[in-house]
């Protein structure tokens, strides 16, 4: 059975490949075998909406205005990849949409450095200095290894959980409905395709 998340890389995939200058709603079905069905024309009522027309453009006009990020932290990206056993293209892409490679970004809620580490996961993460690159670099990675482990290498839910907490993926054992976090998915999966591809 497919997994939510190489559907949602296929997806990702067919954004980039085959750019649509008026795409418009995407309708999801999940048959009964968990296989999920995407189209701009949905023929029977079992479609819902996925993703509105506005949010395909933003995702599109994102990824057309890709400019990839410095390799100034190439080597500590590289580091963590090997000792986490991460993708150093995945971990570019979160650092990528997290930061835009800004080691002294502080989000609205707090979360910190490149990899935007929430205050309260420092000590679990080894960290005494946030807005350190390899110290933010090394313990982003070690959280994104955990939530990949815990969801079972499911990279969609491993994004969810990374950006809206675990606990909200828990919930709703799924991708939670929230516009910021299905964004955010997208958003890294283009540009984890690009980074691979670069």
């Amino acid at each position: 059975m497919p997994h939510l998340g190489a559907v949602f890389f296929l997806f990702a995939c067919l954004c980039l490949i085959c750019p649509c200058t008026a795409l418009g709603d995407i309708y999801r079905y999940i048959d009964a075998e968990g296989v999920a069905h995407f189209t701009n024309t949905p023929t029977a009522k079992d479609y819902t909406l996925f993703l509105e027309e506005k949010k395909v453009g933003r995702v599109q006009a994102r990824t057309k205005r890709f400019k990839a990020g410095p390799d100034v932290y190439d080597n500590i990206i590289l580091k963590a990849a090997s000792a986490f056993d991460v993708d150093h293209a995945l971990i570019k892409a979160v650092i990528h949409a997290e930061s835009s490679f800004d080691p002294n970004a502080v989000s609205s809620q707090g979360a910190r450095g490149l990899m935007q580490i929430m205050p309260q996961n420092n000590d679990s993460l080894n960290i005494s200095n946030p807005f350190d690159p390899s110290q933010n670099i090394m313990g982003g990675t070690r959280y994104l290894k955990r939530m990949l482990v815990r969801y079972n290498e499911k990279l969609a839910l491993a994004l969810a959980a990374y950006n809206a907490g675990p606990s909200a993926v828990d919930k709703y054992k799924k991708i939670p409905p929230y516009e910021e976090t299905q964004t955010y998915v997208q958003r890294v999966m283009s540009l984890y395709s690009r980074y691979k591809r670069s």
